[in-house]
């Protein structure tokens, strides 16, 4: 096993659990070690009546997509949330108070507050909602990253927003529902601006598997970072995928209860 593999193999894989409020996916351990975060990835919903939450993608009516995201709200208990139109980059905005209800912020791929009360969102679909806690000074983030994302530093950015001047390794780190190593083929490119060893031809990428390495490098301790056993294209997890054609999204989200 060559050291990359080694380092990424380190962190620990755990399938999340349904929640029974809202379509979505919860990291039960958090929810049972830090009660004090409100967490989840959001799912497909019932069959003819989805949860589709894309803002952007055209997936859903605009007035039903706003009514899910005001579902959203009250399930969590949650009085405002920020969203934005992703870009696949590294811009990492950081949020203090906000407008009761959903706020769209200036485009970006990232967002981080210590507000109680004011829920982070990224929407997804094969793209990895990445979860980061600061359990000391009980700040949170949520990045959304695909390759594109990947490549320009978006995890890294988020982390270095998060921990300022202080050591990264005490923040937890969860890499959420997102597209598996079995069923992502990207060509040579992609690898290449990984900085990943390149393929002569299209192979399959562990995008997830590239996140924690790059988490544990930034300083996180092992012991922090999680996977999610779920892909959101063949493990009957009822999620949208964007490879599968779906013009529905879930979205990722993080926040600290009032």
């Amino acid at each position: 096993m060559n050291p990359q593999e080694t380092a990424s193999a380190r962190a620990r894989r755990v399938r999340e659990g349904h929640d029974p409020s809202v379509p979505a996916l919860v990291h039960a351990g958090w929810a049972t070690e830090l009660p004090w975060l409100m967490q989840g990835t959001t799912t497909r919903g019932a069959p003819g009546n989805e949860f589709d939450l894309g803002l952007f993608s055209g997936g859903s009516p605009s007035d039903l997509v706003h009514e899910r995201w005001t579902r959203l709200l009250a399930a969590t208990g949650m009085r405002a949330a920020v969203h934005a139109r992703q870009v696949h980059e590294a811009g990492v905005r950081l949020h203090g108070g906000a407008s009761a209800g959903l706020s769209i912020v200036s485009p970006c791929d990232g967002h981080v507050t210590s507000e109680a009360g004011l829920l982070l969102a990224v929407a997804t679909a094969d793209c990895v909602p990445i979860f980061v806690v600061d359990p000391e000074e009980r700040a949170v983030a949520v990045l959304h990253a695909g390759w594109r994302g990947t490549a320009a530093g978006v995890l890294e950015r988020g982390l270095a927003v998060m921990s300022g001047d202080s050591d990264a390794r005490g923040l937890r780190v969860h890499l959420g529902p997102a597209i598996c190593g079995d069923c992502y083929e990207v060509g040579p490119e992609v690898f290449e601006a990984l900085g990943e060893p390149v393929p002569s031809r299209a192979t399959v990428l562990d995008l997830r598997d590239v996140l924690a390495r790059r988490a544990l490098e930034a300083g996180v301790d092992p012991s922090n970072v999680t996977v999610s056993e779920h892909c959101t294209r063949c493990t009957g997890s009822g999620l949208f995928s964007h490879r599968c054609g779906d013009r529905g999204r879930q979205v990722g989200y993080l926040g600290i209860r009032a």
